[in-house]
């Protein structure tokens, strides 16, 4: 049987080391399913309940393996299905490619049945490579460069391939006048600054005598130098989202996320600094950064279109984050942990004290903080953890604390809802020997993650490991946006908008051969993590969590904590369970900036 082009799109992925295509059939890509078929399905198809649910299993795979992912879908529908997830893949500068079916060459331009421009359609998304197949000739090259680019700049790339040449013969490019031959493979390669920029940092860094450190997920494989960085310039370092992962919060200099959804002494480090090294990250919120005249400050990204963002640095160091820290180093002064450090020191072990005591309030009926923080102790030191968007991140972001070899992400730059479930789904096929834990929201787990827990259903039979946790916080509301109308226009609570049935997800996971379990009281939080972590099948746990539990960013003032409060008591009158006098008191005690009696006696800001 002669080779198909179908044949060798598969087997010039497998030269390219791929193992896996998360994706949806349809005829747009019947060629390639039965090459597929021939090929014993080789790199495994691994099918999703939806195109943008292949997507985000795509982009979970690339994140928590280092490696490319790939995801294929049908022409038309499909192709625009995978979009969303293509999107949040491309803003996080995750590298992924997409492979989808188009209609015949001879339909193209008759308005036929799913025909979409789709080179029009991906232009942006997939700006940095998309191409579309027309001759087998253009092959492998056109593969090649997808997997090249995707690799290289971080990025989403596309390959468009008609259903009819998805079926003739494949013919290599020939050694003639307009023919592209291609070669595998991509050396690693890591950009480095010039000496006088080097020494020009060095002499910022050096003058400063309160150093704050801010780094994203381009510090991930900087983990030594950027503890050494912080042990010279005696230095805090806080963790844009992205870069939770990157720094154990168990070091006391850590001060833990920063942002809407960071933590107190992230902000105030940040209020006080008079120097600001930036290390792989785009944290785009400038109002959580030093005052644009208060700092000096360094910037080093491997990537120079995101240099220079943001704030206005003096120095803008290009080159990857792991090597130019160690070339940074010896032209650096070692400064002693004087005042400044001790302090940040002090500011971060307090806020987990608040931390404690938020988790503690009561709720009604249980408290969404308390079961993140019940889960914080519990966690493996090898876990895969994500969060999904909403007030879900709030809880991930400043409760759980990374230490040892774990891992997490979510949706950082696009914010999207429901890639949670899909992004641990795919990081079981990049570690199938590792627990993972997704914590959603119920308006999440509704628009994605039911359905895609028969993807989990269908595939833990094949994970050393079978755990993979879906924690459900089940308030019955859009929670992050019901907070964001109360904080922002300090409107009421638009219930036709913001109100969730209650579904049993439990009861669903245990009716596909899952184990669930509903929880509704503060003591069954613990046993319930317990359990799920011990179980030999993915675990779905139902917590039923209070909406009134406010996710107060860290430079919330006591004013707009009880404006907030304010309209849920005035607007929100007919939902039971949400309106209670004490919302007010509720708020003032978890606010990080009220004053505390200190178990020594004295009085204490927190």
């Amino acid at each position: 049987m002669s080779l198909k082009v179908s044949d060798y799109v598969l087997q010039r992925l497998r030269e390219w080391d791929v193992e896996h295509v998360f994706a949806y059939p349809g005829d747009g890509i019947n060629g390639l399913l039965a090459a597929w078929g021939r090929a014993e399905n080789k790199p495994v198809f691994i099918q999703a309940r939806h195109e943008e649910m292949a997507a985000f299993e795509a982009v979970g795979y690339a994140k928590f393996s280092g490696r490319v992912g790939v995801c294929a879908a049908t022409s038309g529908p499909g192709a625009i299905h995978l979009l969303n997830g293509l999107y949040d893949a491309k803003l996080d500068h995750v590298p992924v490619v997409a492979i989808v079916g188009q209609t015949n060459r001879t339909a193209m331009g008759g308005s036929y049945q799913q025909e979409v421009d789709l080179l029009s359609l991906y232009k942006d998304v997939a700006g940095a490579y998309c191409e579309m197949v027309t001759v087998p000739e253009q092959l492998p090259n056109v593969i090649d460069r997808a997997m090249r680019v995707a690799r290289a700049e971080r990025t989403v790339t596309a390959v468009i391939i008609p259903a009819d040449v998805q079926e003739l013969d494949y013919t290599p490019p020939q050694h003639a006048f307009k023919m592209v031959p291609s070669s595998l493979g991509m050396a690693s390669y890591a950009p480095v600054p010039a000496d006088d920029d080097l020494a020009r940092a060095a002499e910022v860094l050096n003058a400063g005598e309160k150093v704050a450190v801010l780094i994203g997920q381009g510090a991930r494989g900087a983990r030594a130098e950027v503890e050494q960085i912080a042990d010279v310039l005696g230095a805090g370092v806080a963790k844009a989202l992205l870069g939770k992962d990157a720094l154990p919060d168990d070091l006391p200099y850590v001060t833990g996320s920063i942002g809407l959804l960071g933590t107190r002494p992230s902000y105030e480090m940040m209020q006080d600094c008079d120097t600001l090294l930036v290390i792989g990250s785009s944290f785009p919120y400038t109002q959580f950064m030093p005052e644009l005249d208060q700092a000096r400050a360094v910037q080093i990204d491997i990537d120079p279109q995101m240099i220079g963002l943001r704030y206005p640095f003096e120095v803008n160091l290009v080159g990857d984050s792991a090597t130019t820290l160690r070339r940074l180093l010896p032209l650096l002064r070692k400064k002693s942990h004087g005042k400044w450090r001790k302090k940040i020191e002090k500011d971060n072990a307090r806020w987990w004290e608040v931390m404690e005591r938020r988790a503690a309030v009561d709720a009604e009926p249980v408290n969404p903080e308390y079961v993140v923080h019940a889960l914080d102790a519990l966690l493996p030191d090898n876990v895969i953890l994500a969060a999904d968007s909403g007030s879900a991140a709030n809880w991930y972001a400043r409760h759980l604390r990374m230490r040892g070899s774990m891992r997490g992400s979510l949706s950082g730059t696009l914010a999207t809802m429901g890639p949670g479930v899909p992004y641990v789904i795919g990081a079981k096929f990049a570690h199938p020997d590792r627990p993972a834990i997704a914590i959603v929201g119920d308006g999440a787990m509704q628009m994605n993650g039911l359905a895609e827990l028969i993807t989990a259903a269908k595939y833990a039979p094949e994970w050393s490991d079978p755990r993979l946790i879906v924690a459900v916080l089940n308030n019955q509301d859009l929670n992050q946006v019901t907070w964001e109308m109360r904080a922002m226009s300090g409107a009421p609570q638009f219930l036709p908008s913001q109100s969730l049935p209650d579904v049993a997800y439990a009861d669903f996971a245990r009716s596909i051969g899952l184990g669930g379990v509903r929880v509704e009281k503060p003591d069954e939080v613990e046993g319930a993590w317990r359990q799920a972590l011990a179980a030999d099948r993915p675990f779905v746990i139902d917590f039923r969590t209070d909406p009134a539990v406010p996710p107060i960013p860290p430079h919330a003032s006591l004013d707009q904590i009880e404006a907030a409060a304010a309209s849920v008591l005035k607007g929100d009158s007919d939902r039971t369970g949400m309106i209670r006098q004490g919302l007010k008191a509720k708020v003032q005690e978890m606010l990080p900036g009220t004053r505390h009696r200190h178990p020594d006696g004295g009085d204490d800001t927190k």
